[in-house]
This record gives C-alpha cells, structure tokens and sequence, in this order.
C-alpha cells in the first residue's frame, strides 16, 4: 500500500484543546482524522503534532495535504 485511502473528501473542522494528537496518514482508522492503529501492516505511520493553545483546526481527511496534517483543498482537486 504506496497510496493512502481518501478517507473523506472534506477537511474534520473541530476545536482541539492544547495537547499531543496523532494524525492518520494511511486513510485506514475509524477514528478520523485521528490514528486507531490500523495503519500496522502498511509502509504508513501516524504524523504526532502537538497544540500549545486550543483552537478551531481543519484536518486533512483526503491525506492528500501538502500541508499535513491540515487540510489545504486539494480533496477538490481529486478525481
């Protein structure tokens, strides 16, 4: 598995408290756009960021981003 699976083709817009997050890479968790492990097995890991501060945060779910793990539109540029 070289490419990842769109998961979505629109960005998970929500409010993250200050924190470490572990961003999916490979389309493949439940738990969008968050890892749940499901990744094992492939060439993909997990992307750690952290937030000092909370705030409103749009996460790629195409895992297509330029911009990992924020969503940069190119899910509208996607065939």
């Amino acid at each position: 598995m070289s490419e990842p699976v769109i998961a979505e083709r629109s960005p998970s817009v929500i409010r993250l408290e200050p924190g470490t997050y572990y961003w999916c890479r490979c389309g493949l968790s439940k738990d969008q756009p968050f890892c749940d492990g499901s990744h094992e097995g492939t060439d993909f890991t997990p992307l750690e960021f952290t937030l000092e501060t909370a705030r409103n945060i749009a996460l790629c779910r195409c895992k297509h981003t330029a911009n990992e793990p924020m969503c940069d539109g190119t899910h509208r540029q996607l065939p």
